[in-house]
């Protein structure tokens, strides 16, 4: 039966990060509040956590999970030829509504699915999303929905679609906005704006003049 914990009070979020943390560690499944939707959370390393994470969202492997971040350095250890403009945007809007797809370390043991050698890179803003992601490094974490449904800005909605197949949910209340992340592809020559969504593509353009939209 999953655990729930209500992080407005400090006794809550305190118990609830760590047996999140714990749940994490265990290969099982957490949902988290960020500063766009919740998310459905796992262990990146964790092979079997990963798959129970895209199972439980009903997704393939054509569709691999995000990696959410604490601090900007973790890039270091994550990816390969980030390009300047790639810190440029991080210095601009980390923590916040901004993914960053570039090519991540060939050596690192994760499978997020069907990649193609590259990795969604995002740090949230949302205090308990970094309080989790400090204990536990690195998490693959998607949107807490199931595919082709909402993505939920309430713990009440995330759990009323993904019910006992989470271990742990950490109620944050709700989101700021509906909106999710944009995403910038850093892969090729010139960065490409993959989505508009929570940072809008005239204030991508200001950072990264040579930005190319769709």
């Amino acid at each position: 039966m999953a655990l729930r914990y209500d992080c407005s009070s400090a006794s809550g979020r305190s118990a609830g990060l760590s047996a999140a943390a714990l749940a994490v560690r265990r290969g099982e499944l957490v949902v988290l509040p960020t500063d766009t939707v919740y998310g459905i959370g796992a262990d990146a390393f964790n092979l079997e956590a990963v798959d129970g994470l895209l199972r439980a969202k009903g997704r393939d492997r054509a569709m691999p999970s995000p990696v959410l971040v604490a601090s900007s350095d973790a890039l270091h250890d994550l990816v390969t030829d980030f390009p300047e403009q790639g810190w440029a945007l991080v210095e601009a809007f980390w923590p916040g509504g901004l993914t960053l797809v570039a090519r991540h370390r060939p050596t690192l043991d994760w499978d997020l699915g069907e990649t193609h050698g590259t990795v969604a890179v995002r740090m949230p803003s949302h205090p308990v999303a970094l309080d989790l992601l400090a204990e536990t490094g690195p998490m693959a974490v998607s949107s807490a929905n199931l595919t082709r449904q909402p993505s939920p800005q309430d713990c009440d909605a995330a759990q009323g679609m993904l019910g006992d197949s989470v271990a742990v949910y950490l109620d944050g209340g709700p989101t700021a906005a509906a909106v999710a992340s944009s995403i910038v592809d850093l892969t090729g020559e010139v960065p490409i704006l993959k989505r508009a969504g929570a940072i809008s593509a005239e204030r991508l353009l200001k950072v990264v003049p040579d930005l190319k939209e769709p």
